[in-house]
């Protein structure tokens, strides 16, 4: 039994355009062929569903949620129910489109998202906070900076381990090199809430600062994150740029 008949009643055969199309004029064909870019919205949808049901060809189906929805624009905006009114859709094709409907909001989103500015302490421990919050175990995060210093990524680079491990240089700057950044903070908080460095935290940022300085990054910053109401200086971080020690 086919996909759609599992949701839909039979209906009258429809001519099959794929079948009657010339050969090279096929969406997989002129996609190898030309690129992606070349293909009609059409054409992109029935790659998408890859084939038809009976009496539904995958170039009919494609042209047919078009001109239900009037563009591609407006297709975005179909759900799971909208999807299957149609004949030839069932669930698997329906969860296909709205997968990839849901690929198009997110990356649209992610457009219009302009990533922070971190030039200060004060930015980098505004940014981190939220993360940090009631953590009860150390993590460690780079952040990796554009030249206007402008957030790339914030990957977080371990958990639960000791500050000695926390960071090793060669993992750091392999994030920071795959980013293509110019600079970067490496970040770790401070359970207790108290943020001031230990011995080690001062060890680890200057061999950070030296594997850095040897292939031309920089380490903007080593800022510990922590409680503002148990950190004596009562900021709730503690920036090694800020204290002179980078």
């Amino acid at each position: 039994m086919s996909e759609a008949a599992t949701s839909h009643p039979a209906s009258e055969s429809t001519p099959n355009r794929l079948r009657d199309l010339a050969a090279g004029q096929r969406p997989q064909e002129r996609a190898l062929a030309h690129g992606v870019g070349a293909l009609s919205d059409a054409e992109l949808l029935a790659l998408i569903l890859r084939s038809g049901t009976k009496g539904h060809d995958v170039v009919t189906l494609s042209n047919r949620l078009l001109a239900e929805a009037g563009s591609l624009h407006a297709l975005a905006r179909w759900q799971d129910r909208d999807f299957r009114r149609l004949k030839g859709i069932g669930r698997v094709k329906a969860l296909q489109l709205c997968t990839v409907m849901e690929i198009a909001r997110r990356v649209l989103t992610a457009e219009r998202y302009t990533p922070p500015e971190l030039c200060e302490p004060h930015d980098i421990y505004a940014y981190l906070r939220t993360r940090a919050l009631g953590l009860d175990v150390e993590k460690c995060w780079v952040l990796t900076l554009n030249s206007r210093n402008r957030l790339l990524r914030c990957t977080e680079l371990t958990s639960g381990t000791s500050v000695q491990t926390l960071v090793r240089p060669a993992e750091v700057l392999r994030e920071v090199i795959r980013e293509g950044a110019q600079s970067f903070v490496v970040a770790h908080n401070h359970p207790t809430g108290d943020p001031l460095p230990s011995s080690a935290d001062a060890r680890v940022t200057q061999n950070l600062r030296a594997a850095a300085e040897a292939v031309g990054l920089l380490l903007a910053d080593h800022l510990i994150v922590g409680d503002p109401m148990i950190d004596p200086c009562k900021v709730g971080y503690y920036s090694f740029r800020t204290a002179g020690r980078l």
